[in-house]
């Protein structure tokens, strides 16, 4: 039987029901990754429904610490409603934040780095649930991180 702790969670990363999850985790024996691969072989996933449309609106966000260090970053949305939201502006300003503490080489580092507010959560996991939460796709296209004297 699957704990709520793991289905609170999948839920969170699926934007998927409960009795999905929880028939998914019965599947997999209650292993959390067997899961979401069944979840995505189901092709349930809502983010992997979502992954395909097209990121043409979006945000440019910078951030600068002690005026000595800064990042600047472009991610993209479907629409320039949700470019205007307030989940989707503090999601793009954490990842201006995440660019300028952790100094990825490029976006794939980036998604697999641990999530600086929550380290038990990779920032590709805070992208998955921003997708759930606002219900688009959304992309982090490119970056840029700046350091004095560097």
């Amino acid at each position: 039987m699957a704990n709520v702790e793991l289905i609170k969670k999948l839920r969170a990363q699926t934007g998927l029901g409960m009795h999905d999850i929880k028939k998914a985790l019965d599947g997999a024996n209650d292993n959390e990754a067997n899961a979401l691969a069944l979840l995505k072989e189901w092709g349930l996933s809502t983010v992997a429904k979502k992954s395909d449309r097209t990121t043409s609106q979006g945000l440019i966000e910078s951030y600068v610490h002690g005026g000595r260090l800064g990042a600047i970053v472009e991610v993209n949305c479907e629409t320039d409603f949700v470019a205007r939201n307030d989940e989707f502006k503090m999601f793009v300003k954490d990842i201006a934040m995440q660019v300028a503490s952790m100094n990825p080489e490029n976006v794939d580092e980036l998604l697999k780095q641990d999530y600086f507010r929550d380290p038990s959560k990779t920032v590709q996991d805070l992208l998955h649930e921003t997708i759930t939460k606002i219900g688009e796709n959304i992309k982090v296209s490119r970056f840029s991180r700046f350091e004095l004297g560097n």
